[in-house]
């Protein structure tokens, strides 16, 4: 099911669960939206077509963000003139989530956005990275230092095949030497 429906001036043909990036809503990050100029909607190879728009149908939409887009350059010159005028302008813009394409006064679905998943999954992992880190701390400091003293046969091995290599710090030269 898509529905092509007019979002700040522009028409954008969204499906339910896609993120689009529009102009700029005067909205809160994740305020819910509802857009009611649906001008189409499909729905399982039944097409509907406003006139001007189709009466009963809303898209909710989800504040997801709000950005600006990639730098444009505007470059105006006027031959044999000698004037060029350079100037940057980067756009405003919001994304947001489709929700979902209903009628009006059907109950919205209980829909969570995949950044509040995301984060949720990010503070557990927090969580259980504290719970790891408390381990650690609280044992006793006489069981490390034992663990340190003991050492397996293998680690002397490796121990004993090393040899401590003594190097003694290269003489320096004197500018006397040097020239020589």
């Amino acid at each position: 099911m898509y529905a092509i429906v007019e979002i700040a001036g522009q028409q954008f043909k969204v499906e339910e669960g896609q993120k689009i990036y529009v102009h700029r809503l005067e909205a809160e990050i994740g305020s819910d939206i509802e857009f009611d100029k649906v001008l189409l909607i499909e729905d399982d190879d039944k097409i509907t077509i406003g006139e001007p728009v189709v009466a009963g149908f809303i898209v909710d939409g989800r504040v997801l963000n709000h950005q600006k887009g990639d730098k444009v350059i505007v470059f105006k010159k006027k031959k044999r003139k000698g004037y060029q005028v350079r100037n940057g302008h980067r756009q405003n813009f919001t994304q947001v989530e489709i929700v979902s394409i209903a009628p009006k006064g059907t109950p919205k679905k209980a829909v969570q956005s995949s950044e509040k998943v995301e984060t949720a999954e990010i503070k557990a992992e927090a969580v259980i990275e504290i719970a790891e880190e408390t381990k650690k701390e609280k044992k006793p400091a006489a069981t490390k230092k034992a663990a340190k003293a003991k050492a397996t046969p293998a680690e002397e091995k490796s121990a004993e095949k090393k040899p401590a290599a003594a190097k003694k710090p290269a003489a320096k030269k004197t500018a006397k030497e040097n020239k020589e």
